[in-house]
């Protein structure tokens, strides 16, 4: 039987994993600012990135390096204040017409209304797998720490290193699972009042302009990954254990408790949604 673990418990944990340090590249060194026309820079030798947006356009970067399965943690806060229609996007994604992509995306709201956190994994191009959630803390008041852990069993959404969602590796039952092709990973501050808060509802206030969202602490230690297309790093599986990580019964306390108390959308729920039938991973536990 599962154990699951108190609130308080996960807050306190939550917390310290915040205050750990790990040592982390220059953004010089593992990133490139994509577009913005200036309105994204690096700041402190290379050890923090803002993205602005303003009426005019917003900003955004990419990493130099692909990405073939990795354990891969960002810091950020987010924009604050009114940043209803405002989405500050933090994602892994391939090219061609059937890509794969493991969304984290974060939907602004007008002051005082929580932020909503949106996830989705892409598989040959078909999405269409959204998860949505609010955050147990303010992520505009302070940097946050926003993991993917991708390896061939699963893909882990991690928030302070509190797993919120498990996409699984379901081939054997005909789900498509994302791991033969390399992602690059991507961010950008943009506007989308057209759907972003209350579904366009509530529409981007430009007074309150420029928005901006700030990055810290990139690390990509765990991960197989290379510069070109001419260069591999492999992965040794006996001495990368984040390659075979699964959740133990403490992390599945922790995603239940998130899931329960959080969790405001879940497309394996959605029977209006799916009238022929839920999508097949949503029957697989």
């Amino acid at each position: 039987m599962v154990a699951f673990a108190t609130k308080q418990s996960l807050l306190l944990l939550s917390s310290l994993l915040v205050l750990i340090g790990v040592t982390t590249g220059s953004f010089y060194d593992n990133f490139d600012i994509t577009w913005g026309n200036g309105r994204a820079n690096i700041f402190e030798s290379g050890q923090l990135l803002t993205c602005t947006l303003d009426k005019v356009s917003g900003s955004g970067f990419q990493s130099k390096k692909e990405y073939l399965f990795g354990k891969i943690d960002m810091k950020m806060k987010l924009v604050a204040g009114n940043s209803a229609g405002t989405v500050t996007a933090y994602y892994l994604s391939s090219k061609g017409e059937t890509w794969d992509e493991i969304d984290f995306e974060f939907l602004g709201n007008v002051t005082g209304q929580p932020y909503v956190l949106h996830t989705n994994v892409f598989t040959g191009g078909k999405g269409n797998r959204e998860m949505q959630f609010y955050l147990w803390f303010d992520p505009t008041a302070d940097f946050h720490t926003y993991t993917v852990l991708w390896n061939p069993l699963n893909i882990i959404f991690l928030v302070d290193g509190i797993p919120i969602r498990v996409f699984k590796n379901n081939e054997a039952n005909g789900v498509a699972y994302p791991k033969s092709q390399p992602m690059k990973i991507y961010s950008s501050l943009w506007e989308a009042d057209d759907w972003a808060t209350r579904g366009g509802l509530v529409k981007t206030d430009w007074t309150n302009a420029p928005f901006s969202a700030s990055y810290r602490s990139f690390n990509d230690v765990d991960c197989c990954s290379r510069t070109s297309l001419l260069n591999w790093v492999t992965c040794n599986a006996n001495s990368n254990s984040w390659m075979w990580t699964t959740l133990n019964s403490n992390q599945y306390g922790q995603m239940k408790w998130v899931q329960d108390d959080y969790m405001i959308y879940n497309y394996c729920t959605d029977y209006k949604r799916f009238p022929q039938g839920l999508p097949t991973e949503c029957n697989l536990g």
